[in-house]
């Protein structure tokens, strides 16, 4: 979304079908009249289930059959003067301009030397597809109506009858289709990422800024290395290394957070209603006293208790423990949403 409003692209259509409702969400609160003023532009959620006719009855099948099932939206009135579709899938992480892969779309050609061949064996498609509008409804309607995906299908077809062209692309990009892939990428955020020239454009949540508490607060900032503090947080003389520490946390003293990601929490818990929970044996909203962590992704509202070591210490690669609040999957720890990690637990 933020490349597209970085460059310029102004009618934008996010097609969402299965466990969509959070995304749909997200989109309305960030880019709907509350969020990001857009003036007569537009983002519109298109679900799989408003499709019309019959498809509506099903899911989308692959990228290109979501396109054709919605290719009405077109030739509303709106729409009948857009020239050029560009096609993006949702589960990439990369920063680019789309314009200069519009406007040179009719001209590029890809082509490399013997030795930039040898540095790059392999050249892989990232799943970003700029059509004329014309030629793209044609391909889905008429040519090839049974094709459900532009990758494996539409593509290799589309360049036996027709002008297709590549575009390199050389900078960061990634396909999050994996645990693994989720969490390295959020972890590489939290080094140099920002660019003033092309912001990332989010949901505002009118939250006050992080809270760092500690006795001796100067001599502990060295122990916040690496790691992305977000609004809201409330953090006691703890560490936090390579690590993102999402809106609302809490960690107690003594803390360690080490290469992990905290979704963080979606309210508060105020100081009585922690008192009482503590006072009652219960566990609340963050992580307790004196607990480690490593190699951890810790969903939204989870409830981890004081001297708990979430360690993977045996290398474990896979386990699924729903029962206890988490799985392990490629050697990391998943806490699950709203899970209750009891005291001196170890993972």
């Amino acid at each position: 979304m933020s490349n597209c409003i970085n460059s310029n692209i102004n009618k934008i259509f996010v097609l969402t079908q299965f466990n969509s409702a959070s995304l749909n969400r997200h989109i309305a609160r960030t880019y709907f009249g509350n969020g990001i003023n857009f003036g007569d532009r537009f983002v519109e959620v298109l679900a799989a289930t408003q499709t019309q006719g019959e498809a509506g009855m099903n899911w989308f099948q692959g990228t290109a059959d979501a396109v054709r099932q919605f290719t009405w939206v077109f030739e509303d009135a709106k729409n009948r003067d857009v020239e050029n579709i560009v096609i993006l899938s949702g589960d990439h992480l990369y920063r680019m301009d789309y314009m200069d892969f519009v406007q040179q779309a009719d001209t590029t050609l890809l082509g490399l030397s013997p030795q930039d061949a040898l540095k790059a064996p392999y050249v892989a498609s990232m799943g970003v597809y700029v059509f004329k509008t014309e030629i793209l409804l044609n391909l889905l309607r008429w040519r090839y109506p049974t094709s459900n995906d532009f990758g494996s299908e539409i593509i290799p077809a589309a360049v036996r009858e027709r002008k297709v062209q590549a575009y390199m692309f050389r900078d960061y990009w990634e396909d999050i289709g994996t645990i693994k892939s989720f969490y390295d990428a959020n972890l590489a955020l939290t080094e140099e990422f920002y660019d003033p020239k092309t912001p990332i454009f989010t949901s505002p949540r009118f939250l006050p800024q992080q809270r760092l508490k500690s006795a001796g607060y100067a001599n502990r900032l060295r122990l916040i290395v690496d790691a992305i503090i977000s609004h809201g947080c409330f953090l006691q003389e703890c560490s936090v290394q390579h690590s993102i520490v999402g809106e609302r946390s809490r960690l107690n003293y003594g803390v360690e957070l080490k290469d992990a990601i905290m979704m963080g929490a979606d309210n508060y818990q105020t100081e009585s209603e922690i008192a009482s929970l503590l006072a009652d044996g219960e566990v609340p909203i963050g992580i307790g006293s004196n607990t480690k962590i490593r190699n951890c992704i810790i969903d939204k509202n989870a409830k981890i208790g004081k001297d708990v070591m979430i360690v993977n210490k045996d290398g474990v690669q896979e386990a699924d423990r729903p029962e206890d609040g988490f799985y392990i999957r490629e050697g990391i720890t998943i806490i699950l949403e709203k899970a209750t990690i009891e005291d001196g637990m170890i993972i």
